[in-house]
């Protein structure tokens, strides 16, 4: 009787777990987008809502990265944070295209492993690059902890890096 209980709840945790699977975008890279173009028209778009860009490098072949894009696009307060302080740009790297020439301009953030965050002002400086080890969570369970991503995100706004935000407290 043992046996089959745990059996059964064997196939029950992999079922559950292929589904939850199923709901994570699966295309959110496009290997044959134009990775300068992309960037370019982001930061415009920042510069002129006085935001910054949120680059997220990676590719469809990484489970990591689906699964983070998965919590900041089902995460309301994630949502906001987005939609309100960035433009959102997903970097291809995969065997198709590695989009070397931008991760050269970009300092090489590759170098921290997928997915890799760069942040860029409304110029197109390169402010912080976050390697997503950091934002995981701290209590042994896998994935990224909400509260540390969102902490990331409001350190980096452009309010946030905006001196009169703190000449008001003096």
């Amino acid at each position: 009787m043992r046996l089959m209980f745990f059996v059964s709840m064997f196939f029950f945790l992999v079922n559950a777990n292929l589904s939850a699977q199923n709901t994570i975008e699966k295309n959110i890279y496009q290997p044959e987008a134009n990775a300068e173009e992309q960037i370019n028209q982001a930061i415009a778009l920042a510069k002129k809502e006085n935001k910054h860009v949120f680059v997220q490098i990676g590719g469809n072949w990484c489970p990591w990265c689906l699964t983070f894009n998965h919590l900041l696009t089902t995460n309301e307060e994630l949502k906001n944070t987005l939609r309100d302080h960035y433009k959102v740009v997903h970097l291809n790297y995969s065997k198709e295209n590695k989009n070397l020439p931008m991760l050269a301009k970009l300092r090489h953030p590759e170098r921290f492993g997928f997915p890799v965050f760069v942040i860029l002002d409304g110029n197109g400086k390169l402010l912080h690059t976050q390697n997503s080890a950091y934002l995981e969570n701290k209590d042994g369970t896998t994935g990224h902890d909400p509260k540390i991503v969102k902490d990331f995100l409001e350190a980096w706004t452009y309010k946030a890096l905006d001196p009169a935000t703190y000449e008001s407290k003096k």
